[in-house]
């Protein structure tokens, strides 16, 4: 009998769990999942919340719901990894075995990595929105805000949803606009990149959209320290930008339980082969969603993607057989721009977002790089999908894990 433990029960680890249950032959090999919280967030749904979109309820479940049977669920804390005698050990003293480890930890928000972000103002006027609780105290302030100098910064890449803050910052003149209130508010978007996305073509169409928006764009800012007194961000060369409500994506870094088992680079995202998420130093592990430092996204399609191909690998290891190189980067994701509409954007290690069809070559319904309504409603009926059909694990037969590049325009 094997032993197969999925470490983290958000997003990765519970598709794995699934994809996993309806493949392993339980007489064969059991699996074991470990998670401290009892509850599963819906993380897309932390940037509507403080827009008055979602309701807390929306986005919070039970972990247990989504634990498929023969699963066994520990809600403990794990101490750390012995990676070289195959234990986890549990802050409690239990020691687990394993035969295969899955690594799907995640990455958190880390806003004391940055002089004075944490500071007196947290929470009062210096906001994330990459936590529950960041999200839904935003909420509050957005509601009774009168107005003023609204910065939306980001401090390093790599983030989860690299896209995100650009979708606050969209959501956010719409939100002002619908409220009477948009010539009271001064919106600029700080980012350490050079535009406004990772992607050139992609920036393009997004640089457009903030200009038509009277959105201001302060690039290249690598932030030094956030001035609390004065209400500043200051850079390492010296740029200072005032603000009255500054809502910030901290440095984002993996969970401090690599650091603990030596398992972690520097941000504690573990070395991991991109095309086959395996573990580049043990190869009984393997590394599955934003807890990995593969130069993907970290969004939910991408762990949706990965999950197939892993699943796939993780056959193919227990039988001893080559491992595919299959995993290619493949990243789908809607962006919010606001006055409900959105753009879809589809691309991967080496192809750049372009204009195209998605998913049927020719027919759409969907249209990339380009602003509409049915893609917001996409973006929108992608929380039933997730908590309905990727959670459990679900085939889309018609969404391909690799990009395809048939009715795309290159």
């Amino acid at each position: 009998m094997k032993r197969l433990v999925i470490l983290g029960a958000g997003t990765a680890g519970t598709m794995m769990a699934n994809h996993l249950s309806h493949e392993l032959d339980k007489e064969e090999c059991e699996i074991d999942i470990i998670d401290e919280r009892e509850e599963h967030y819906y993380q897309p749904g932390y940037l509507f919340l403080p827009f008055d979109i979602y309701e807390p309820e929306d986005i919070v479940k039970s972990i247990r719901e989504f634990i498929p049977k023969g699963v066994r669920l520990l809600n403990d804390k794990i101490e750390k990894v012995d990676a070289e005698k195959n234990l986890v050990l549990m802050e409690n003293g239990d020691r687990l075995h394993y035969d295969i480890l899955i690594i799907a930890t995640g990455a958190k928000i880390a806003p004391e990595e940055v002089e004075g972000m944490k500071g007196d103002e947290w929470h009062r006027s210096v906001f994330d929105f990459y936590t529950f609780e960041g999200a839904l105290t935003l909420r509050n302030k957005l509601r009774e805000w009168e107005g003023g100098k609204l910065v939306v910064h980001i401090t390093e890449m790599p983030i989860k949803c690299p896209v995100a803050p650009l979708e606050f910052s969209f959501l956010a003149d719409s939100y002002f606009k619908n409220k009477k209130m948009r010539d009271k508010v001064e919106i600029t978007y700080v980012t350490p990149l050079s535009g406004a996305f990772t992607k050139p073509k992609a920036t393009a169409a997004l640089d457009h959209l903030l200009q038509e928006k009277n959105i201001k764009v302060e690039t290249d800012f690598a932030i030094a320290e956030v001035d609390n007194e004065n209400k500043k961000i200051i850079d390492y060369g010296g740029k200072e930008i005032e603000f009255d409500l500054l809502v910030t994506v901290p440095t984002n870094k993996g969970d401090e339980l690599m650091e603990r088992s030596g398992l972690g680079d520097e941000l504690n995202y573990v070395p991991t082969n991109k095309a086959t998420l395996q573990s580049q130093k043990y190869q009984n592990i393997f590394v599955i969603g934003d807890a990995s430092n593969i130069p993907a996204s970290k969004a939910g399609s991408v762990a949706h993607f990965e999950a197939e191909i892993l699943t796939e690998n993780i056959l193919r290891y227990i039988k001893g057989e080559p491992l595919k190189e299959e995993f290619d980067g493949h990243a789908n994701c809607f962006v919010e721009t606001g006055n409900g509409k959105a753009l879809l954007i589809d691309f991967n290690y080496t192809h750049e977002p372009v204009e195209g069809e998605f998913p049927f070559p020719g027919v759409g319904p969907l249209r990339l790089l380009k602003e509409s309504r049915m893609n917001h409603m996409g973006k929108l009926a992608f929380r039933w999908i997730y908590w309905n059909v990727l959670l459990k694990g679900t085939h889309i037969p018609f969404v391909s894990a690799t990009m395809q590049e048939s009715g795309k325009h290159f």
